[in-house]
């Protein structure tokens, strides 16, 4: 039976009382390493012990993006958080697409001999995750998806006019901490101008997952929403969840696009009680 609202009361009683504090993790501190898939060098690093979790960032973003919810996830599961091509410290693929990211998580997943997976994924990784999820029912068993959308009309106004603007100049003149952030990071530093045109082009692509796949979308999964999200519609995040059979709902409270970083203690009780749940 699928399962729709806000957030259970006893879970936010809970939460509120709890007080969590979560330590954050250092990028680039657990011993990264580095997987050749399709002749593509992917940055990851490992955290904790049990059931795999695959954690997938969003757009110009790394493995960082996770950092304050890497600690308290770890202490249930095998964290595998991976920079996605051209991203963080992962090298550049030929072409950027959300089909192609799925693709290389999928032989990632191979490689490493995972016998199977929860993955957790944020906006773009989000829809890369709905993508892995249909592909690899054999070991894909639940996901967690924030911030995702499965076309285009998902995204806000606001947000189609932000990725409009991303071309190289806006980036030098507008977004000057991310550009140097990315070029300390990046192992191609000097190929940035390619990586914004692929990332804008792969954000603008109309149909990401339609609804036929969605339908057939077997593991357990999770819709959660923002009610301040900017950048994804919440009646998407509804359409999403009416069409993968069997799933939940979750609208989190006075948080943003972008949960793991404006709202992470509730988040992580969200994503262990989804996981954990039988």
């Amino acid at each position: 039976m699928k399962k729709i609202g806000i957030i259970p009361l006893a879970m936010l009683f809970s939460f509120m009382s709890s007080q969590i504090c979560l330590s954050q993790i250092v990028y680039g501190s657990n011993n990264g390493k580095q997987i050749s898939i399709n002749n593509t060098n992917l940055y990851f690093e490992e955290y904790g012990s049990g059931t795999a979790l695959l954690l997938l960032h969003g757009g110009l973003g790394s493995i960082d993006k996770f950092r304050q919810v890497i600690p308290k996830l770890a202490t249930h599961y095998r964290i595998i958080a991976v920079d996605s091509p051209g991203h963080g410290r992962s090298e550049q693929a030929d072409s950027l697409s959300y089909q192609l990211m799925a693709d290389y998580f999928s032989q990632m997943i191979d490689v490493l001999e995972l016998d199977s997976v929860y993955v957790i994924g944020h906006s773009d990784g989000g829809n890369t995750a709905l993508l892995l999820a249909h592909d690899r029912p054999d070991k894909v068993k639940r996901i967690l998806v924030s911030g995702a959308n499965s076309n285009i009309d998902g995204i806000t106004k606001k947000g189609i006019d932000l990725i409009k603007t991303l071309e190289p100049q806006y980036v030098q003149s507008h977004m000057q901490d991310w550009l140097l952030d990315y070029k300390n990071k990046s192992p191609q530093k000097d190929n940035w101008e390619k990586f914004i045109r692929d990332e804008k082009k792969m954000l603008l692509e109309q149909t990401i997952i339609d609804n036929s796949r969605l339908n057939k979308i077997a593991c357990r999964s999770m819709v959660v929403m923002g009610d301040k999200d900017w950048f994804t519609k919440l009646e998407h995040g509804l359409e999403l969840y009416r069409n993968i059979n069997g799933s939940e709902f979750c609208v989190l409270p006075n948080t943003s696009h972008d949960p793991f970083n404006s709202n992470p203690d509730l988040i992580v009780e969200i994503a262990i009680d989804f996981f954990n749940k039988k």
